[in-house]
């Protein structure tokens, strides 16, 4: 797998994401969807991003 493009836009720190950047700490798409867990978010903790993937022990930042 190619090394990721950090987008400086997207800060991420899960770095178990497959679209973290390592180190870099942002993201590698050019944007997220971002949705509220329940009916009405109330605060951030309260939102997730969906874009997440798992990532694969084998692939690189």
């Amino acid at each position: 797998m190619d090394r990721k493009t950090a987008n400086p836009n997207i800060g991420c720190n899960v770095t178990q994401c497959r679209y973290h950047c390592g180190d870099k700490k942002y993201c590698s798409l050019e944007g997220i969807n971002v949705s509220k867990q329940n009916a009405t978010a109330k605060n951030k903790r309260e939102t997730i991003c969906d874009s997440f993937e798992l990532r694969n022990d084998t692939e690189l930042f």
